[in-house]
């Protein structure tokens, strides 16, 4: 009796075998593809090798890296491209299943996760716009580029920038970005994009208040209120002289 289940049992195993070689997309496959692929549907080892899965090689044989984005795998011009700009060439290296899977039963043909930046060369991932729109709201619609100035590429918010910490933008201060930061160029500022604000006008009346140092105004100030005025020079030179003083006693 034990015999004739094992030879049952056997001959199971050695069928499933073999249908699961001659019908994968009905005995395994875990979802329909994408409809691109939808000619491919009954033939998995177009894109599967036995026993080792799918690999980066068999992608390339219909997608060739240089035209994904821009060609179809027939060669003719894609008329609606999935981003505004082709960015498949630019690459480190070729892992279409670091990001892609097609069936749908393992969410097919979307990125798993976050998009990782890494896979990019560097110049390419300073060219957010090419990939990215821009944001519409009044802060945005201001600035071009520079994004990495205020966002990581792992995470659009929070922005790590906090404009309160260097300069609180009140009243007459609230004005647009160009008027301090030139070129977008968000490491410099100046003072001078405002009428009032002339070189010989601040150091004049920086002379006649024995300030020296006034070449980077947000050290002593950080906001309209010209009763917040922080002068860290004098409290340098304050320190040095209760030191001295100490010192000689």
């Amino acid at each position: 009796m034990n015999k004739t289940i094992k030879i049952i049992l056997a001959a199971n195993l050695i069928a499933l075998a073999i249908l699961s070689f001659v019908y994968p997309h009905l005995m395994v496959g875990p979802g329909k593809l994408i409809p691109g692929h939808s000619q491919l549907e009954t033939d998995c080892f177009a894109c599967h090798a036995p026993f080792f899965g799918t690999t980066t090689e068999r992608c390339m044989n219909c997608h060739k890296p240089e035209e994904i984005g821009k060609l179809t795998t027939l060669g003719q011009p894609i008329r609606k491209p999935l981003t505004s700009t082709p960015f498949h060439q630019k690459l480190l290296k070729q892992d279409c299943l670091a990001c892609h899977s097609d069936h749908a039963g393992v969410k097919r043909f979307r990125v798993h996760g976050r998009f990782n930046h890494a896979l990019l060369q560097e110049d390419a991932r300073k060219e957010c716009q090419s990939c990215h729109k821009s944001p519409k709201d009044s802060l945005h619609e201001q600035i071009t580029g520079n994004c990495s100035q205020c966002h990581t590429q792992e995470k659009w918010v929070p922005a790590t920038f906090d404009h309160d910490k260097y300069f609180v933008l009140d009243r007459d201060h609230n004005v647009k970005c160009v008027t301090c930061h030139e070129r977008n160029d968000y490491s410099r500022y100046t003072c001078y994009g405002c009428h009032e604000h002339t070189p010989e006008k601040i150091r004049r009346e920086h002379i006649e208040e024995g300030i020296r140092d006034f070449k980077n105004c947000v050290e002593c100030h950080r906001s309209a209120d010209e009763h917040d005025i922080r002068m860290p020079d004098r409290e340098r030179d304050r320190k040095k002289r209760h030191h001295k003083e100490r010192d000689d006693h």
